[in-house]
């Protein structure tokens, strides 16, 4: 049996071209710092090679690739061909985060919002799978998953208004989770783009995890992690990134 693709927004098909509109590049800049500090404090200095999987537009990447030799994976070719206007230099491989083996090791491996793509709990394994394969002993793993069910109260809603040249945009984010005793929320866009005076609606719907947390520790654990915590903020909220050294000898 074919395993069941992620499904994806069209945020990330068609309507590409506005995500630099929904989340900015300088919006990741206190973030990226952050992932930057820890990075320097695990790694020994050197030209260390890192991986993305799940990269999008290669925002948070972007400050990272003046120190490490960056490689890069997402399955949107829209989302790559942001990407690639960003970070020139970076390798992308059009693949899934679940299966893909690129045959080498790396000294750090990131998966920033695209983590919360994975539907269940084989998704979420498979995936830091992934991660280990292409780690060398005590290499770095570190994701942050926007949610967990355990601290999820919905629904949540977002918006906001920004403009470039002639394009605006206005987005509404609505979060909720349907049915919490399932490993899936949704969240509802709702597009409001102004061109040359022109107004267009357009919505996207977007099917996420949300995995209680003591499911993440435990399956990182299982693909051979030690985990620890590391609060970090993000537009001035916290938010917890889960960090993961490689050992030898899986954890049962």
């Amino acid at each position: 049996m074919e395993p069941k693709s992620i499904p994806q927004g069209r945020l990330y098909k068609d309507l590409a071209y506005l995500f630099p509109l929904v989340t900015p590049r300088e919006g990741y800049a206190e973030e990226a710092a952050q992932w930057l500090t820890i990075l320097r404090e695990k790694l020994v200095p050197a030209k260390n090679k890192i991986l993305e999987l799940g990269v999008g537009a290669g925002h948070n990447l972007s400050y990272l690739t003046g120190e490490f030799t960056a490689t890069a994976v997402d399955t949107s070719p829209e989302m790559l061909q942001l990407c690639k206007k960003l970070n020139p230099g970076v390798e992308l491989r059009q693949d899934d985060m679940r299966d893909i083996r690129l045959g080498r090791k790396f000294d750090a491996i990131l998966i920033h919002d695209a983590i919360v793509y994975m539907l269940s709990e084989d998704d979420l394994m498979r995936t830091f799978a992934t991660a280990a394969a292409h780690l060398e002993d005590g290499g770095i793993f570190i994701t942050g998953p926007d949610y967990y069910l355990d601290t999820f109260f919905g629904p949540r809603v977002e918006y906001c208004t920004r403009s470039e040249g002639a394009l605006e945009l206005t987005y509404v984010e609505y979060a909720y989770d349907p049915d919490p005793s399932d490993t899936i929320m949704e969240i509802i866009f709702s597009f409001f783009i102004r061109e040359q005076g022109r107004l267009r609606i357009e919505h996207d719907r977007h099917i996420t995890g949300l995995f209680p947390r003591v499911s993440w520790v435990k399956l990182m654990g299982k693909a051979g992690f030690s985990v620890e915590s590391r609060m970090i903020t993000s537009g001035g909220v916290p938010h917890e990134l889960l960090v993961g050294t490689l050992s030898k000898t899986p954890r049962e």
